[in-house]
């Protein structure tokens, strides 16, 4: 197997959302009768439980009825909707943003991600990556070529912080990292990084010159009341760090492909100049869309936290009450990561055989690190009925195959 083949085939994508039905056909252990219910795409959200924000179609038919001048904007976004976003992100990060140096819209915070780490990462350079954390981080380290270095997230043993290992952290700095990335809140696990956490990484980034990436694609719908620390407003912090964030997720606006990066300048230059190469732009009309972003009816954003909260409470009293289920309390964004009790197939088939005898499709825990082989990641962003039953389904699967 040849360089190129070899990193294109540790790309594999048979359980990213959407694309669990490409998997091959494989013989499976079958144990008992398929469970009627609901088919549930645990994946991701349902934009239909959970509908797009008000104005949105509106402000997206606006932008095709401008022509021109939206369909073809400046690489990094139209001028008018970047100054707009530096002021609205400037006032939730408590920071300042340059709409004509700092900002550019991406398609997608994946989009964002790549552009980022293709702006920050070469052959050789040393990547920190948490696990568990967002599948593609690990993806495109090894796309471009870097040395990835893990540092564990101990998210089980403790609700005070998110439990990333801080010690590990320096360490990895020490021997060299240049790049770390991380998501806050995290995905898979849903919690988020305390005060004291953040400021540590900022600091730690800052006394060993390493660049941040900090995914914050989820920071809008925080539960229970809890604070949320932005690191880039932290007084000491990084010379380079780059901030990700849209609204594909709260804001059920995942369609649309939008995300926004903001922060260093010359690696905003960089990100600009690869998107030239990449995909010109984020499409020019759902551009328009991010007018209506940050511009929610009085009270929308809560009531959608606190349906969100309601669904989790719901699912954690479901597998709480099973036999060696172990799940944190998400206190952000839309997941659980659910560690199971030893079964007697793999992870791998378990999630198979489970979209076969139960309709529910669920992402195992190997997407987020290689020592998950016990775990897997919900997406709770549904119908509150239909999610209820389908992870009670889920349990009866796990009650089948438990060894």
């Amino acid at each position: 197997m040849d360089q190129l083949e070899a990193k294109f085939s540790r790309l594999g994508v048979d359980n990213a959302p959407g694309q669990e039905v490409t998997q091959a056909e494989e013989e499976l252990q079958l144990v008992g009768e398929k469970i009627p219910g609901k088919p549930v795409d645990f994946s991701h959200g349902d934009v239909d439980a959970f509908e797009p924000t008000p104005e949105s179609l509106d402000a997206f038919i606006r932008g095709v009825y401008s022509g021109g001048e939206q369909a073809y904007t400046e690489y990094k976004g139209r001028t008018d909707i970047r100054e707009a976003l530096a002021e609205k992100l400037s006032a939730f990060t408590d920071t300042q943003i340059s709409a004509d140096t700092q900002l550019i819209i991406t398609p997608g915070t994946q989009g964002a991600l790549f552009l980022a780490m293709g702006s920050l990462v070469g052959r050789g350079d040393k990547v920190a990556i948490v696990e568990p954390d967002y599948f593609a981080n690990r993806k495109l380290t090894q796309f471009f070529d870097g040395e990835m270095i893990p540092v564990e997230l101990n998210y089980l043993e403790s609700d005070k912080r998110a439990g990333l290992d801080l010690n590990r952290l320096e360490d990895a700095f020490k021997d060299g990292v240049k790049v770390f990335l991380f998501s806050n809140p995290n995905n898979p696990t849903g919690v988020v990084y305390s005060p004291d956490e953040v400021r540590s990484i900022a600091f730690l980034a800052q006394k060993y010159g390493v660049s941040l990436i900090v995914d914050q694609l989820n920071s809008r719908q925080i539960f229970d009341g809890r604070a949320y620390t932005h690191l880039c407003a932290q007084e000491i912090r990084p010379e380079t760090l780059i901030t990700i964030i849209g609204p594909s997720k709260t804001e059920s606006l995942s369609g649309y492909r939008l995300g926004v990066a903001f922060g260093s300048k010359d690696i905003i230059k960089r990100m600009e100049k690869l998107q030239a190469i990449v995909s010109l732009r984020a499409g020019g009309y759902s551009q328009a869309v991010l007018k209506s972003w940050f511009n929610e009816p009085e009270g929308w954003i809560e009531e959608r936290t606190k349906a969100h909260e309601r669904i989790r409470d719901d699912l954690l009293a479901l597998l709480r009450g099973v036999e060696g289920v172990k799940v944190r309390k998400a206190e952000a964004g839309s997941y659980l990561f659910i560690k199971t009790p030893e079964l007697t197939v793999t992870m791998g088939k378990f999630v198979k055989i489970l979209r076969i005898l139960a309709s529910v499709t669920v992402t195992p825990g190997t997407e987020f690190g290689p020592k998950f082989t016990d775990s897997f990641r919900i997406n709770f962003s549904q119908d509150h009925h239909f999610a209820v039953e389908a992870v009670e389904r889920t349990i009866q699967i796990i009650e089948r195959y438990r060894k």
